[in-house]
C-alpha cells in the first residue's frame, strides 16, 4: 500500500478533508461491505468503478418537489472547498443516494429513515477500478492530519484478502403476501385502460409489491454478489438508513443518465418477454417480442418521451438501432441514446428533467402519476426512482431504481411494475410482474 501524491490536491479554506492510500492485494468488495458501518453504500455499473462506502462524513436530505434542486445547492455547499488527495480520478468524493418516486413521500414501512431525497458522503471508501483499489477517508471541517490518522486507522481495519471465499446461498422464503389481488388487478388495469381509451392516459405504469417473509436473515452483501454473477451488465446498488433499518438494494438494467462533460448517455428500455429454454425458442421470443404492436408502441412512447424531456438541454439527441437486451430471466427492447449538452448542465438537472421517463410513470406524466396514486395500495418509496452518484464538477450516474427489494432481517418488501397502454390484457400483465420479480425472488428462494 502506498501514499498517494497530491496531484489532485486543492486547498481553500476548511470544508471537505480527504486521504486516499492505494491498496495492493485488496479485499472483495463483498467482505468489505459486511463489515461496513451504517449506513452502508455500494454501487456497481457497467464501465464505471465498484465502490463500497462505510459510515456518513455528510448526509444531505430533502423534501418535497424541490429536493433536486436542495441537494444541489446543498453539494455545491459541501464541494465548494476542501483538502482533497484522491490521487486517482475513481476514488474522488462522490456524494452516493437517491430520490423518492413521488414528491409526496411518505416514509411509512418498509420506507422508514428513507426521506424523499438523501445522499451519503462515505466516511471511509473503497473503489474498486480497472484493476486497482483505493482506500479513501472523508470528513468535514477536520483537521488534515487527524483525516491521515483515520486513514490508517481504516486500512489497518480492512478485512484481509481471501482469494476465492465462497458466497452464502439464498435464505429461503417461508410466506409471501401480494399487497395486490389478481381480482384488484384486472379492476385497475381495466380502469386504466378505460382512461386510455377516453383519452385521458396514453399510457401508465402500474406496479405491485410482494412482502417476503424469509427462513433465515438475508446477508445483502451475498444478494448483491450472486446478483453480480447473474447480472454483470446491469447498475448493482445498496443504500441503507443511518439508524441500520432495511436496506434498499437491486439489479436494474435501466439507466437514467450516465453524465461526463457534455455526454450525457441514457436509453429507452420498454417491452419485455421471458427467456426461451433453447436458443431457438429464445430467438423466437425476441423476434416476437419486436413484432409485438403493443411492446412496441409502449417502447416508441418512452423513446419519444426521452428525446422530448432532453431537448431544452441538448444541442442533438442521437437514437442507436433498436435491439433485444437479454437479461437471465427476461428480455427487453432496447434504444440506446445520448446526447451532447448545448451548455454545461449539473447530472441532477438531467436527473429531474428525465423522471419519471415513460418507463415507470406514464403519459400525460401528471396524469399517469395521479393514477398510480390513486391505484396502487402501497407507498413506492424510492422504488423505480432515481439512485446514483454524482461528484464536485456535476458529473454523475444514475438508474431508475427497479429489479429491487427493501430488506431487513427475515423480512423483504419486492417491487415489480408493468407499463400499461390502450390493448393490455390484464392476465398477460399480471404474468409480466411475476416474471420481473424473479431478479430478486431468485436471490431470496
Amino acid at each position: 500500500m502506498e501514499p498517494l501524491g497530491s496531484e489532485e490536491s486543492v486547498v481553500e479554506r476548511p470544508g471537505l478533508v480527504s486521504r486516499a492510500v492505494r491498496v495492493r492485494n485488496p479485499p472483495r468488495p463483498q467482505a468489505v461491505l459486511e463489515a461496513a458501518d451504517v449506513p452502508r453504500t455500494f454501487w456497481a455499473a457497467p464501465g464505471e468503478a465498484t465502490v463500497v462506502g462505510s459510515g456518513a462524513a455528510a448526509t444531505l436530505t430533502a423534501d418535497g418537489p424541490d429536493r433536486f434542486d436542495a441537494i444541489r445547492t446543498a453539494a455545491e455547499e459541501l464541494f465548494s472547498a476542501g483538502d482533497v488527495h484522491a490521487g486517482a480520478l475513481a476514488a474522488r468524493p462522490r456524494l452516493f443516494g437517491g430520490f423518492s418516486f413521488h414528491d409526496e413521500h411518505s416514509a411509512e414501512d418498509p420506507w422508514r429513515g428513507y426521506p424523499a431525497a438523501e445522499f451519503v458522503l462515505p466516511r471511509v471508501q473503497m473503489t474498486y477500478d480497472d484493476g486497482a483499489a483505493w482506500l479513501s477517508v472523508n470528513a468535514v471541517d477536520a483537521d488534515p492530519e487527524d483525516v491521515e490518522a483515520r486513514l490508517e486507522t481504516a486500512r489497518e481495519a480492512l478485512p484481509s484478502p481471501v482469494p476465492a471465499a465462497s458466497t452464502g446461498g439464498p435464505p429461503g422464503v417461508r410466506t409471501r403476501e401480494r399487497t395486490t389481488s389478481k381480482a384488484e388487478w384486472r379492476r385497475s388495469v381495466t380502469a386504466a385502460t378505460d382512461r386510455i381509451a377516453a383519452g385521458e392516459l396514453r399510457k401508465v405504469v402500474l406496479a405491485q409489491a410482494l412482502e417476503a417473509r424469509l427462513e433465515a436473515p438475508l446477508s445483502v452483501p451475498d444478494a448483491l454478489a450472486r446478483l453480480g454473477d447473474t447480472y454483470p451488465d446491469c447498475f448493482r446498488f445498496l443504500f441503507e438508513p443511518d439508524d441500520g433499518g432495511a436496506g434498499f438494494f437491486g439489479a436494474t438494467p435501466e439507466q437514467l443518465v450516465g453524465l461526463r462533460g457534455r455526454t450525457v448517455e441514457t436509453g429507452a428500455l420498454a417491452g419485455t418477454t421471458g427467456r426461451g429454454d433453447t436458443p431457438e425458442e429464445d430467438e423466437w421470443l425476441a423476434a416476437e417480442l419486436l413484432d409485438d404492436d403493443k411492446n412496441v408502441h409502449e417502447h416508441e412512447l418512452v423513446a419519444d418521451a426521452i428525446r422530448e424531456q432532453l431537448a431544452p438541454y441538448a444541442s442533438s439527441v442521437r437514437a442507436g438501432q433498436r435491439r433485444i437486451r437479454r437479461l437471465a430471466t427476461v428480455q427487453h427492447i432496447e434504444t440506446p441514446m445520448s446526447a451532447e449538452l448545448a451548455d454545461d448542465e449539473h447530472a441532477l438537472t438531467l436527473v429531474e428533467a428525465l423522471h419519471p421517463t415513460p418507463a415507470v410513470g406514464g403519459l400525460p406524466p401528471d396524469e399517469a402519476l395521479a393514477t398510480i396514486r390513486d391505484t396502487e395500495p402501497f407507498e413506492r418509496g424510492w422504488y423505480a426512482a432515481p439512485v446514483g452518484w454524482f461528484d464536485a464538477a456535476g458529473y454523475g450516474s444514475f438508474a431508475v431504481a427497479i429489479r429491487s427489494a427493501v430488506a431487513r432481517g427475515d423480512a423483504a418488501t419486492l417491487f415489480a411494475g408493468v407499463g400499461i397502454v390502450a390493448d393490455s390484457d390484464p392476465d398477460r400483465e399480471w404474468d409480466e410482474v411475476q416474471l420481473k420479480y424473479r431478479p430478486i425472488l431468485d436471490e431470496l428462494e
